[in-house]
């Protein structure tokens, strides 16, 4: 958790306008997918819709989903096929683990975004990329990482804000130029052997809790009992007690013993948005202080040790009860054993082989002015309603072939 959320002063990163790096990295991607996160083929999808729009030159967003680490990586894969490189928006914090991450990611493209508070730099920076139409932009509208490759969680209306924004800059030039958003769908499938793959990982688990190996028992059976095990062991240190309900009753009861005490002390009971959101104004309001110095030791553990909790309350609310069930693919249960073992131990193993499809969707065109009394921004509904489209497809259709074949569809 210390790494994702830093207590330091936040410094801009902008992105490195040079093309050399990324072309370097664009001819070493497959292999580091390969090494660094088990990617052994992948196949892309409708890139003609985004050459199109490269074509026309227009300025260009990507919003894929966020499902696995290496999404950002998987995305980069687009970038040779349209002969240019990509701008990503990326968390400060990813700039801040070791000096190699914080030299290659500007080179690459990245610039960073400060996720505990307003960031004006990053905004002005998304949207003068978007302006200027010279390089696609690529923004996570998930804000996170799931690990949830078949449901798509809440989007992030910042999104179409920025869109918008430049949309308006490039109405005003002569001729007009029009900004457009692509939704890009990424989906992984899992090709070993899921049983043998993930019971060295719930042995482990299981004598975390000091149990014996469930090993004579059905896979899905000692997933489950394991989650239950973990959820009841939070409820037994916030609660005292194991609750009652719906599985579903349990983790939204969890997430407000854990949410609703700090809005109280910090945000005057407020409460707004979803889990996420609600997260992110409860950091906001925690971490100035913290960067500033201006409190005590004592006050500075109290303070991490609320950040845990918003942290905790963020993992559980990507454990959603209906994602596994009676027709749980092996793909979901990789996904939900994979976030047992990072939540214990901060680490997840690489588990290969995975195969990587990627599918851009139809260009959305931005209008420069938000339509008036709709609730839903129309630009989200419809990223999301392509997302959702796209992700069913591909759940379908597994990809077949060697590592780094693409397919048109």
């Amino acid at each position: 958790m210390r790494s994702i959320i830093i207590d330091k002063p936040y410094r801009f990163v902008p992105p490195k306008p040079g093309a050399f790096w990324p072309m370097v990295m664009r001819f070493l991607l497959p292999t580091y997918l390969n090494r660094s996160h088990g990617v052994e083929a992948y196949e892309l999808f409708g890139v003609e819709r985004l050459e199109a729009s490269v074509k026309a030159g227009h300025g260009i967003m990507l919003t894929p989903n966020h499902c696995r680490p290496c999404d950002p990586m998987v995305i980069g894969l687009l970038s040779e096929r349209i002969g240019r490189p990509l701008n990503i928006v990326a968390s400060w914090h990813l700039f801040m683990q070791n000096r190699m991450l914080a030299w290659i990611l500007p080179r690459m493209g990245a610039f960073s975004i400060y996720r505990e508070g307003m960031d004006r730099e990053a905004l002005r920076c998304a949207i003068q990329i978007l302006a200027e139409a010279r390089r696609p932009l690529v923004l996570f509208p998930e804000g996170v990482i799931t690990r949830t490759n078949d449901r798509l969680n809440n989007l992030m209306e910042g999104t179409a804000f920025i869109a918008r924004s430049a949309a308006k800059q490039r109405s005003a030039l002569q001729p007009p130029g029009k900004v457009v958003v692509h939704p890009v769908a990424i989906r992984y499938w899992f090709g070993g052997d899921v049983e043998k793959t993930l019971m060295p990982m719930l042995e482990d688990i299981e004598r975390r809790l000091t149990w014996q190996p469930l090993s004579g028992q059905p896979l899905l059976s000692r997933i489950a009992k394991v989650g239950l095990a973990l959820l009841t062991l939070k409820e037994m240190e916030y609660f005292g007690e194991r609750q009652t309900g719906t599985l579903r009753e349990r983790l939204d009861g969890l997430i407000g013993r854990l949410l609703v005490p700090l809005e109280q002390e910090w945000l005057k009971g407020k409460r707004e948005g979803e889990t996420t959101a609600r997260i992110k104004t409860i950091r906001t309001a925690i971490l100035p202080d913290m960067v500033a110095g201006d409190i005590t030791e004592h006050e500075r553990a109290r303070r991490w040790r609320q950040l845990a909790d918003t942290y905790l309350a963020q993992q559980i609310a990507f454990y959603p009860p209906e994602y596994f069930g009676e027709h749980t693919t092996p793909e979901q249960m990789l996904e939900t054993v994979e976030r047992y073992e990072e939540d214990l131990t901060d680490k997840v193993h690489i588990h290969r082989p995975l195969r990587a499809a990627v599918e851009v969707g139809e260009a959305i065109e931005v209008s420069p002015l938000r339509e008036r009394g709709v609730e839903v921004d129309p630009v989200m509904a419809r990223i999301r309603e392509q997302l959702e489209t796209m992700l069913a497809g591909l759940k379908t259709k597994p990809p077949a072939g060697a590592q780094g074949q693409q397919g048109h569809r």
